[in-house]
């Protein structure tokens, strides 16, 4: 590597008639540097704390999903209210159905249940449209054909109402579970939420449960409101 060579230092002598012979110097140390054993060590240290950081990023994927069983009685409104000994839902359960953990339970007025028979709601505190709920309706000893039941349910449900006025895709289909009970489910693709509908008769009561959520929230929770 070349010396820098240093201005106050003339390299001819001022006099015309000898020439001034100088013993060179010394060139100055080169300017690369070199390490010693102390900053060899924090080198060494930044690039384990870098390769660290690099290399113990915290997951990103969220937990799964865990849920609990809400016992349902399917009390009439005369009867509603959780008093004295009725409290006891799992002994007198009628129906069962699972909840995401993390839901809220909606209190169902007695006017809800009088006029469109909602025995039992949650919803996600997130967003609160995203929500499950199950109505009952008495003097039903039979399911009526697919289309008729589906009609029916709208005529005291809005909601329901708007959802099929502006479906894109309504699909239905009959399934038994093990003890062969008879269950139609229907699935309505609408413009902007999405809807899951399971009916059964039984006990002389046809039962509703409804999986509601804007399409967002179905496209992200899909597998969660499915089950």
């Amino acid at each position: 590597m070349a010396a820098i060579l240093s201005p106050s230092s003339p390299i001819i002598s001022s006099s015309a008639t000898t020439t001034a012979c100088k013993t060179p110097t010394k060139p100055p140390h080169s300017s690369l540097f070199t390490p010693t054993k102390q900053s060899l060590t924090s080198l060494l240290t930044a690039t384990l704390a870098t390769t660290t950081l690099l290399t113990a990023s915290p997951s990103l994927a969220e937990p799964a999903q865990t849920y609990h069983i809400y016992y349902g009685t399917a009390a009439s409104a005369a009867n509603y209210g959780g008093y004295g000994g009725n409290s006891d839902k799992k002994a007198s359960a009628e129906y069962i159905y699972d909840v995401p953990d993390g839901w809220k339970e909606r209190l169902v007025s007695k006017v809800e249940k009088g006029t469109n028979g909602t025995d039992s709601e949650f919803y996600n505190p997130k967003k609160r449209t995203e929500k499950e709920y199950l109505t009952f309706l008495a003097g039903f000893r039979q399911l009526a054909p697919k289309d008729a039941v589906l009609n029916n349910l709208a005529l005291s449900d809005v909601d329901l109402q708007d959802l099929l006025a502006s479906a894109d895709k309504v699909a239905s289909e009959e399934k038994k579970d093990d003890k062969g009970q008879l269950y139609y489910v229907y699935e309505i693709d609408g413009v902007g939420s999405h809807s899951l509908i399971s009916v059964t008769c039984a006990n002389n009561k046809l039962y509703a449960h409804f999986v509601n959520a804007p399409t967002p929230e179905w496209n992200r929770d899909e597998e969660t409101l499915r089950r």
